[in-house]
Order: C-alpha cells, then sequence, then structure tokens
C-alpha cells in the first residue's frame, strides 16, 4: 500500500489562527478561566493541551493548569491489539475534583478515544465538568460523542487518514487527509 496526500488541511499559519480561535472558544464557554484546567490526550493532545494553555493563560492573565492522560488501558480495543500495549505515564498535578476540564485531542473520529478518556479522568476525582476540544473532527462516529470546541470540521472517506504534524513531536506544524492506496 502506499499513501498519496489528498489534501492539505490546516498549514502552519492556519494552526496558529485555529488554536487562537480554541483558545477563545473555551474561554467564552467557562465564562473566564476560573476553575479551568486542561488535560492532552497521549500524543498529540498533550502539546495542543500546553499550547492552548498558553494562549489562554496569556488572554486571562492566570495560568491554567495542563495535564496529561494516558489512555491505553482505557481503549475497548487494547486486548483485541496483536502487540503488547505501549502503557505511558499520566501526569495530573493538581486537583481534578471541581475543576472544569477540557479534554484535549488531535483527532476527533469514532470517539472511542475520548470515551476512554472519559472513564480515565473520572478515576482521577469527579469535575464539575468534562469538555472535549479538538483540532480536527473527520466525523465517522460509532459512539454517540461530539465536541464541544472544534478547529476544523472536515469531511473523510473510510479510507481516508488524518495526520495532524506539530513541531513538537513532527517537527512542523500541518494538518493533511492522507490517502492509502491499496497496490495491484
Amino acid at each position: 500500500m502506499t499513501e498519496k496526500i489528498k489534501q492539505y488541511i490546516i498549514d502552519a499559519a492556519g494552526m496558529e489562527l485555529t488554536l487562537a480561535r480554541l483558545a477563545a472558544e473555551i474561554i467564552e464557554a467557562n465564562h473566564g478561566s476560573k476553575g479551568m484546567a486542561l488535560v492532552g490526550i497521549r500524543t498529540r493532545g498533550v502539546p495542543l493541551a500546553v499550547r492552548l494553555a498558553e494562549l489562554i493563560s496569556g488572554i486571562a492573565k492566570k495560568r491554567i493548569p495542563v495535564g496529561i492522560l494516558d489512555i491505553t488501558l482505557y481503549r475497548d480495543d487494547y486486548l483485541m491489539a496483536r502487540k503488547t500495549p505501549k502503557v505511558r505515564s499520566t501526569e495530573i498535578p493538581f486537583e481534578i475534583h471541581g475543576k472544569n476540564v477540557v479534554l484535549i485531542d488531535d483527532v476527533l473520529y469514532t470517539g472511542r478515544t475520548a470515551r476512554a478518556a472519559l472513564g480515565a479522568i473520572l478515576d482521577y476525582g469527579r469535575p464539575d465538568c468534562i469538555k472535549l476540544a479538538v483540532l480536527i473532527d473527520r466525523g465517522h462516529r460509532e459512539m454517540p460523542i461530539q465536541g464541544d470546541f472544534v478547529g476544523r470540521k472536515i469531511v473523510t472517506l473510510p479510507g481516508d487518514e488524518v495526520r495532524v504534524h506539530l513541531k513538537e513531536v513532527d517537527g512542523l506544524d500541518e494538518v493533511v487527509l492522507v490517502e492509502t492506496v491499496k497496490e495491484d
């Protein structure tokens, strides 16, 4: 199988604008930054959460706590994988109870990652509310889950794959739609 870029969704400048808009929407929905905490879902949700926290902190003039959530053992499909899952650390250096938690992820697809994140975060306490912010919503949900804050909603086909590249992980900021082509 080969892959080809089908469409460029977001470039570096578009990433900055999209994150700035998401930060503003999050502040507005929360009526400020009081009681807010961001939790990034590993892997690319983490740098997105850090960036959003910096943007929100700059607007609100108040530091926003950021946590890191590993959902590996909360996924409903981890036992179906043929290889041993790689479990990484969850780091939530603040009290969850009573917070307005915003879970941050890069792509919302079937909803299974978000469902797993909900289960994982509740093991750390009982927040006042949990919202979901995603950079890309590509549709094709298998669970009744939606993003509260969505950077960009796109139409995809089942064979398509959304690739989010972030400078902290990949050296550049972009989102591309990749088509997998089967070779004869």
